[in-house]
């Protein structure tokens, strides 16, 4: 079984660095943009699912230093060393609903994770993740379509369109590059904001 561990980490993202500090601001500005646009405001708070060591967390913070941001990660080694300092709880995808959160957030994040995920997990957890969003949704995840690139251990290949079905039956409608609209929003878009 695939161990989210200090080594993990080191490996991935110190040392062969799937995404540089660069590019990881350019999708967390992206996020931020079209979370703003959709919500017609300042972003207030973020959820991570998946959130690893929290590497969000500092883009977001440097863009938006008044933002709440809660992490989840179903990794010992990242809650243990970074759970306090960074606010990142302890859950795997599939058991968001027992973390029993209380409050929507603006921005629900789960970034290259959900490709790991098993079937029956991912669906167990969409709808507590679905639940938990009052305005954007960015699900940056790799697909059977795309070139991959990385840690393919345990990476689940679906096809694009497997996705954008489940997220749709969930509620979700797709209005940008891997951004996807709550529930909460559905009223306010237009039809050409539509992707």
């Amino acid at each position: 079984m695939k161990q989210y561990d200090r080594a993990y980490f080191d490996k991935w993202y110190r040392r062969q660095r799937v995404n540089t500090p660069a590019e990881v601001r350019r999708k967390v500005t992206l996020a931020v943009a079209q979370a703003e646009y959709f919500l017609t405001r300042t972003l207030r708070d973020v959820l991570d699912v998946g959130c690893g060591e929290g590497a969000w967390r500092e883009h977001l913070r440097a863009l938006r230093p008044r933002v709440r941001y809660l992490g989840v990660d179903p990794s010992d080694y990242a809650v243990a060393t970074f759970g306090r300092a960074r606010n990142i709880r302890k859950a795997a995808f599939g058991d968001l609903a027992s973390l029993r959160l209380r409050r929507q957030f603006d921005l629900v994040v789960s970034s290259d994770a959900l490709h790991y995920v098993p079937d029956d997990e991912l669906r167990r957890g969409l709808p507590a993740l679905v639940k938990l969003a009052r305005g954007i949704v960015f699900l940056e995840l790799l697909t059977a379509d795309d070139d991959i690139v990385g840690d393919t251990e345990g990476l689940i290949r679906r096809p694009a369109s497997w996705y954008r079905k489940l997220f749709r039956e969930h509620g979700l409608l797709p209005v940008g590059a891997y951004a996807w609209a709550a529930p909460p929003l559905h009223e306010t878009i237009a039809a050409m904001e539509l992707a």
